[in-house]
């Protein structure tokens, strides 16, 4: 596994050996700078309570209209350390063309294993890019996967506790938000990271209307997500189950 230490945020290699390291947290997007910019400030604020957290991103980016895969690759060490990250792993398939197989999903359910993150972060499942939508299905195939004793794929079967699903930026109807006050700087810190993709060009057509940039939307929304909670700044998720309560007077939030 690629784990990075402080110097090999630096010069990090993608094609080191797999080997165990444990993770709390374990986020799979399509993209470099996915994760950063949809759950950035939970991945954050997770590190800061002391979690060892990861990012699985499935293709090197080498399609893009911005970037290729080499300055993608260097953005992403920036914004590792600005996050804090314990692990971040690329497994290079095909940008623009992430399909859900067998083969993909075994490949990410290596990294489950190697891992054991008691939570994994995957991106909502409708999604505008394709290889969005794909990456929330092979993510939680290869869990799936994982935790199947005979799949021919090294390490013990295993399977994640719990799997959330990123939903900042849809207009759903979300489980649960998280107060990202305190890590909101960090996020756009990270996020700017990746000068390729955002750094405004003429002849690069807008992708955030009508917000002047990626920056100016992530705040419109944050802040909305925020007044939800009663927070400044805030970020959305859904669970597929039902939240289980044990003691109702312990809920958090107010009603009135």
């Amino acid at each position: 596994m690629t784990e990075f230490s402080s110097d090999q945020l630096e010069n990090p290699r993608n094609d080191m050996k797999l080997e165990h390291i444990k993770l709390h947290v374990l986020a799979i997007a399509a993209h470099r700078d996915d994760t950063e910019i949809t759950c950035g400030g939970t991945i954050i604020k997770l590190v800061d309570l002391g979690y060892s957290v990861g990012i699985l991103d499935l293709t090197a980016g080498e399609s893009g209209s911005r970037g290729n895969a080499d300055t993608r690759a260097d953005e992403a060490r920036c914004a590792s350390g600005i996050m804090g990250l314990k692990f971040r792993h690329n497994l290079e398939l095909p940008d623009a063309g992430l399909f859900l197989t067998q083969e993909n999903a075994l490949k990410i359910a290596e990294v489950v294993r190697q891992t054991t993150p008691e939570l994994v972060i995957l991106p909502y499942w409708k999604q505008r890019h394709p290889d969005h939508a794909t990456a929330s299905d092979l993510g939680y195939r290869g869990c799936f996967l994982a935790g199947l004793s005979k799949m021919p794929i090294p390490g013990d079967a295993y399977r994640p506790r719990k799997i959330i699903y990123t939903t900042s930026f849809h207009d759903i109807e979300h489980n649960f938000v998280v107060d990202i006050t305190s890590q909101f700087e960090r996020k756009c810190r990270a996020v700017a990271c990746y000068k390729t993709q955002f750094e405004e060009r003429p002849d690069v057509r807008e992708v955030y209307p009508p917000a002047r940039n990626i920056f100016d939307y992530m705040e419109i929304r944050a802040r909305q997500y925020g007044y939800m909670i009663g927070v400044k700044y805030a970020e959305c998720f859904v669970q597929k189950e039902k939240l289980a309560v044990d003691d109702p007077l312990k809920l958090p939030g107010k009603s009135i």
